[in-house]
This record gives structure tokens, C-alpha cells and sequence, in this order.
């Protein structure tokens, strides 16, 4: 459900701009980096779901950046690398590398390897969530996830739509990121109860939005949890505590 956050690590600024831009256009929230500090900066700051890694970063070596990232946790790394024999491969696969693509590439085999990689991850973290179903805090209210029940600061239980559902657990899965309309269509199609083809335009997000936010703001007029971000789209832009249920 959640919107794909992409590190692109390349030390090459043109091709790190390429990768974001084709990553943003086909649904994903793709971030640039280009050394190991900025790539620890973007992990300290938020939920990354994949790092696309370069082997050869100026004085730093994409390799065994690959193998402090895998001792320390488990985001799914795909290389990046001009060199492409054999040997070079498996050293990638050896420090932990859950992918390895060899430069130049075709941009769709890139998405496909990408989309492939997020696949496995998010089916891990599938089972694990059949396992340990959660529970969503946000400014008093609770979503939880077992129950499908929304309840309010008040402990009043909040009846929800499955689309106004299916949107709300977009949200409280992308807390403080700015999402536009189309990533919106674009995980709420992903999700099993996902709407009939023509009911995910803008015009249709802006309503869905509008009836969300007229059962769980204090003052739909003037919203203060979903918030318009003008010239993007929407935030939901309070924290988001979870627990186990």
C-alpha cells in the first residue's frame, strides 16, 4: 500500500537525475544521493523501501557501502555497476546485494528488476504482517488493522467506506510525504479493494479526500491532519504511531 521510496546512490549527477526522474514517473518516490553519508542521512530521516547503489562512487566504494548496509539492516540493495564481468557480480551478491544491474541498461529492465526486488521484500513483510497485525495512532484517533475498526479520540467507532479505508491506510502508511494524485490512484489500485478503472482520476481522489476528511478532522474547512499541498496534492502531515495488536 505504501508509495516505493527509492534511494538512487550515484556519484554521477546526471545519471542520478535519469534514474530519479524515470523512478518519479512510474509511481515511486525515488531521492538522489551520491556518498554513503548522504545515503545514512536519508535512512536516519525516514522509511527507505530500496537502495539502488553504484559500485564505483568517486573515493567510496559502492561494495562495501553494500556490506555495512546489509550488517546493520535489511533494505533490499540493488547494485549499479559499469563493471559486469562475473567475478564482479558475485562480489556484489557476496556482500549482501539483492540484485545486481550492469551499466548502460535499459530503463524498463531497470523498473522490472526494481518492481521484482519490492515484490520479494514486500511479500516477506506480507507474512509477517498476517503474523503481527497492527495498530495506528494519530492525534487520538486508532485505526486497527485486524479489526478494520476506526475509532475516535472519543472512542467512538467511525464507519468508513472501503475506498475512504483504503485511502486512510495509504496515509497512515506515508505519514509526512507529500503525495500527489496520481501516486494515490496508484496505491489505492494496488490494493485488493482497489476501485473500477475510471474511478481513480483526480476529480475522484479530491472527493474521496474531501469525505475522508469530513469524518476525521476537527474542521473539514479548515484540515489540519490531510492537508492540501499546493502544486503537489496532499500530506498527511501528523505523526503516526504503530503497535502491535
Amino acid at each position: 500500500m505504501a508509495i516505493p521510496r527509492i534511494l538512487v546512490v550515484d556519484d554521477d549527477a546526471e545519471m542520478r537525475q535519469m534514474m530519479t526522474q524515470f523512478l518519479q514517473q512510474h509511481g515511486s518516490i525515488a531521492l538522489p544521493a551520491a556518498s554513503e553519508a548522504e545515503v545514512r542521512k536519508h535512512l536516519a530521516a525516514g522509511r527507505i523501501d530500496l537502495i539502488l547503489l553504484d559500485v564505483m562512487l568517486g573515493d567510496e566504494n559502492g561494495l562495501e557501502i553494500c556490506g555495512k548496509l546489509r550488517r546493520e539492516q535489511d533494505v533490499p540493495v540493488i547494485m549499479v555497476s559499469a563493471l559486469s564481468a562475473d567475478h564482479q557480480r558475485m562480489q556484489g551478491y557476496e556482500v549482501g546485494a539483492d540484485d545486481y544491474i550492469a551499466k548502460p541498461f535499459n530503463p524498463d529492465l531497470l523498473l522490472a528488476r526494481v518492481k521484482a526486488v519490492l515484490h520479494r521484500a514486500q511479500r516477506a513483510s506480507s507474512l509477517a504482517h498476517r503474523r503481527n497485525i497492527r495498530s495506528f495512532r494519530f492525534q487520538g484517533w486508532c485505526y486497527n488493522a485486524k479489526r478494520n475498526e476506526v475509532l475516535s479520540p472519543e472512542g467512538v467507532q467511525v464507519a468508513l467506506s472501503k475506498r475512504e479505508t483504503a485511502l486512510l491506510q495509504v496515509l497512515l502508511a506515508n505519514p509526512h510525504i507529500p503525495l500527489t494524485r496520481d501516486e494515490i490512484a496508484e496505491a489505492l489500485t494496488a490494493d485488493d479493494t482497489a476501485p473500477r478503472s475510471g474511478e481513480t482520476n483526480g476529480r475522484s481522489i479530491d472527493m474521496l479526500v474531501k469525505r475522508l476528511r469530513s469524518k476525521i478532522e476537527p474542521n473539514p474547512k479548515d484540515p489540519t491532519v490531510l492537508r492540501t499541498e499546493r502544486g503537489i496534492g496532499y500530506i498527511f502531515a501528523v505523526d503516526v504511531m504503530t503497535e502491535d495488536t
